[in-house]
C-alpha cells in the first residue's frame, strides 16, 4: 500500500494557521499595532479603508529592520522576541510566536517599507499570498510602514463570512482602544476612509481615557491604587451611578497587555455589591502588574487569555482595593455614626508630612475699643410712625358688603349636587374569558377549546415592535415635548451611531434640539416613553447597532424598532391590572404576527381541554 501522509506546502500551512491568528480585519490591526509597540515606536498611525477589507496600514517611527530581518520576518516561527522555551515565562513584549506576519502574508497583499536609523536607504518587500513578488531598495523615513490590502483575497469563503463594514469597523476601533489605553506614553492616530477618527497625544492614563471616551468621562472616574508584593494595581473604576447596561467600558491590562477574565470581573462586581442597579455593569480601566513568571500567556493565539498561578489571592486583593477606593472617596456608604467625615485624610494626601499652621497676630487689635455706634443712632432708621387713625382703613366696607349681598341674592343654585367623571364607569359582569396573571409572568385567558397562556413580556414586545415599525415607515410618530431639554453624553463612536439613526428616531417621536461632538440634547420623546428611560433606550440601541447593524435601510429600521420594543416592553415580574391584561391580549391578536416576538420566540401557547382531561385520568 502506498504512503498517504505527506507534508503540506508552506503556503497551504500558512493559510491554515491564518484561520487562528487572523479571524477578521481587527486581528490584523491588533498584530500590526503590537509589532509597532515592540519596535519602540513613539508615534503610531493606523489607516483603514472599507473597515479593513480594502486597506489596513500601520506606520510607526520605531527602530526599523535590516534587509535580512525584513525578509526573514515573513517566515513562519521567525521572531526576535524569544530564544528558547524558558523565555515564555519572562516576556516583556507583545508578540513572541512569530506567526502573525506569515499568516497575514498568506491571505493578503502585503507591502513592507522599513529603514533603520543608521541606514541611508530602506527596504521594500511586496508579498502576495506567501509569494515574494519584489524586493527593492527604497527611500523611506526611519521606522516601518506595512500595508495589508485585499484581505482574504485567496479565501473567498472567509471573506463572505465577514460582517458589514459598520460591525467590522467597531471591532477595529475596539482593538485600537485596547492598545492605546495600555500605552498612554505613545501617540496614536486612526484614519478611517480618509477622515481622522482619533488623535491621541502623549498623556497620562486618566487623560488618555478622557480623550477616547469623551470629556464627560472625567467626572465618572474613581482612582484605584494598591501596591503589594504579589500584585500592583493602578487605574480607575466608574462611579455606580454611571453604570451601563452593556459591558463596553471594561478593561483589564496585565503587564500592559489587554486580557479577558470572567473571574477577575467577578471580583469587581463583588466590590460594587449593593451599589449597582439590576442589569447594569460598572466601568473599569485597571492595570495589573505581576511577576511574568507567575502567568502563562501561551494559551491562545489571540493572547487575551492568561493563566495565573494564584488566582484566589489576586481576586481578594483586587476586590479589597476597589472596595477601599469606593469607600475612601465616599462612593460607598459607611455605617459609623461616631465618625466625622470631615476629619478623613484625602486619598491623595495619605502618607504626606503635615506642617504646623501659621499664626498671624494683629498688634493693633484692642478688645476694649468701642466700634459699635450708639444704640439710639443704630435703631433710629428702623422706627415706625404710629398709625393713629387705623379705624379709617375700614370706613365704607359696610356699605360695600351690603351692596354685594344684594347681588348674591339674585344667584340661583342647582337643586342637587352633581358629580361627573371624564370617563364613564361601566359595570361589566365577569365573563368566561376573563384574564388572570400567573407568577407575574404569564397572562392566562379562557377560550372555547381550553385556555391561552401568554408570555406578557414577549407579547408586549410584539405590540410595541409593530407600532414603532409603523411610525418609522409611515412617518407619523407622535411626540411629547419635555419641560426641560435632556442632555446626554456619549463617546464619539456612540454619537456617530446616533447621528446615523437620527432620521429614524425622529420618525418614532424623538426631537433633537442640538447634536454636538460630545453630547446630544433631546427636547421631545415618543408619547409612550418615560423621560427616565431615554438614556437606557439609547444605550441599548447603540449596543444593538454595534453588534449587528446590516447595510440595508429597511433592516436598520427593523433593528431600531426591535431595540426600542425590547427596552420599553413590560418585564417579567411586573404586576398588571385586569384592564392592562385585557389590553395586551386584545392588542396582541390585532398584530400581523401575534405568534412570535420580534426575535422569533413564541409569544403564547394553547392548552386544550382534552390535554387537561388526560392529566386527570
Amino acid at each position: 500500500m502506498a504512503d498517504i501522509i505527506q507534508l503540506l506546502p508552506d503556503h497551504v500551512a500558512n493559510q491554515i494557521a491564518a484561520g487562528e491568528v487572523v479571524q477578521r480585519p481587527a486581528s490584523v490591526v491588533k498584530e500590526l499595532l503590537e509589532n509597532a509597540i515592540d519596535a519602540g515606536a513613539d508615534v503610531i498611525k493606523l489607516i483603514v479603508k472599507d473597515a479593513g477589507k480594502t486597506l489596513i496600514q500601520v506606520i510607526d517611527d520605531g527602530k526599523g529592520m535590516s534587509v535580512t530581518d525584513a525578509r526573514l520576518s515573513f517566515e513562519r516561527h521567525a521572531t526576535s522576541k524569544i530564544r528558547n522555551a524558558d523565555d515564555l515565562f519572562k516576556l516583556n513584549t507583545k508578540g513572541f510566536r512569530g506567526e502573525a506576519l506569515a499568516s497575514i502574508a498568506a491571505i493578503a497583499h502585503v507591502e513592507l517599507k522599513t529603514k533603520q536609523d543608521t541606514d541611508d536607504v530602506g527596504t521594500c518587500i511586496v508579498i502576495e499570498g506567501s509569494e515574494v513578488t519584489s524586493q527593492d531598495v527604497v527611500v523611506t523615513p526611519k521606522g516601518t510602514s506595512i500595508s495589508v490590502k485585499n484581505l482574504f483575497f485567496n479565501i473567498p469563503a472567509r471573506r463572505n463570512f465577514l460582517k458589514s463594514n459598520t460591525v467590522e469597523l467597531r471591532h477595529i476601533i475596539d482593538e485600537f482602544h485596547r492598545v492605546a489605553l495600555a500605552h498612554p506614553s505613545i501617540s496614536f492616530s486612526l484614519y478611517n476612509n480618509g477622515s481622522e477618527t482619533f488623535n491621541l497625544p502623549v498623556s497620562n492614563y486618566r487623560q488618555r481615557i478622557v480623550n477616547i471616551f469623551g470629556n464627560k468621562t472625567n467626572e465618572k472616574l474613581v482612582p484605584v491604587e494598591e501596591d503589594t508584593e504579589v500584585l500592583k494595581i493602578s487605574g480607575f473604576v466608574g462611579k455606580p451611578e454611571f453604570a451601563k447596561k452593556t459591558r463596553g467600558e471594561q478593561y483589564f491590562f496585565v503587564n500592559n497587555r489587554f486580557i479577558k477574565s470572567a473571574y477577575l470581573n467577578h471580583a469587581i462586581l463583588s466590590a460594587f455589591e449593593g451599589l449597582l442597579k439590576n442589569g447594569t455593569h460598572p466601568s473599569y480601566f485597571l492595570n495589573l502588574e505581576v511577576n511574568p513568571q507567575t502567568i502563562d500567556i501561551n494559551i491562545h493565539p489571540t493572547k487575551t487569555e492568561i493563566k495565573f498561578d494564584d488566582e484566589h489571592t489576586l481576586y481578594a486583593i483586587l476586590r479589597s482595593a476597589v472596595k477601599h477606593s469606593l469607600g475612601q472617596f465616599n462612593i460607598a456608604p459607611v455605617l459609623d455614626f461616631e465618625r466625622d467625615a470631615t476629619l478623613d485624610t484625602p486619598y491623595n494626601l495619605k502618607g504626606s508630612r503635615t506642617e504646623a499652621p501659621k499664626i498671624e497676630v494683629d498688634s493693633n487689635f484692642n478688645p476694649f475699643q468701642e466700634s459699635k455706634p450708639p444704640r439710639e443712632q443704630q435703631n433710629s432708621s428702623f422706627k415706625k410712625a404710629p398709625s393713629e387713625h387705623w379705624e379709617s382703613l375700614y370706613v365704607g366696607l359696610e356699605s360695600k358688603s351690603n351692596g354685594s349681598a344684594s347681588n348674591f341674592s339674585e344667584l340661583t343654585f342647582e337643586s342637587e349636587e352633581s358629580t361627573s367623571s371624564l370617563f364613564e364607569t361601566k359595570v361589566t359582569p365577569d365573563k368566561a374569558n376573563a384574564t388572570y396573571q400567573f407568577h407575574n409572568k404569564y397572562i392566562i385567558s379562557a377560550i372555547k377549546s381550553g385556555m391561552l397562556v401568554i408570555d406578557q413580556s414577549r407579547a408586549h414586545q410584539r405590540i410595541l415592535y409593530e407600532d414603532f415599525l409603523k411610525d418609522i415607515t409611515v412617518k407619523e410618530g407622535v411626540s411629547q415635548q419635555l419641560l426641560f431639554p435632556l442632555q446626554l453624553h456619549f463617546s464619539s463612536q456612540e454619537l456617530e451611531i446616533v447621528k446615523q439613526l437620527q432620521g429614524d428616531l425622529e420618525h418614532t417621536g424623538f426631537v433633537f434640539s442640538n447634536v454636538t461632538e460630545e453630547s446630544i440634547e433631546i427636547k421631545g420623546v415618543p408619547v409612550m416613553v418615560p423621560e427616565s428611560e431615554i438614556s437606557i433606550i439609547l444605550e441599548q440601541l447603540i449596543s444593538d447597532v454595534q453588534n449587528e447593524v446590516p447595510d440595508a435601510n429597511f433592516s436598520a429600521t427593523d433593528l431600531l424598532a426591535k431595540s426600542m420594543a425590547k427596552s420599553l416592553a413590560i418585564k417579567t415580574g411586573q404586576s398588571l391590572q385586569k384592564d392592562e391584561q385585557e389590553h395586551i391580549v386584545n392588542k396582541l391578536f390585532a398584530c400581523k404576527e401575534p405568534n412570535v416576538s420580534p426575535t422569533n420566540r413564541v409569544t403564547f401557547i394553547t392548552v386544550g381541554v382534552d390535554e387537561l382531561d388526560k392529566k386527570f385520568i
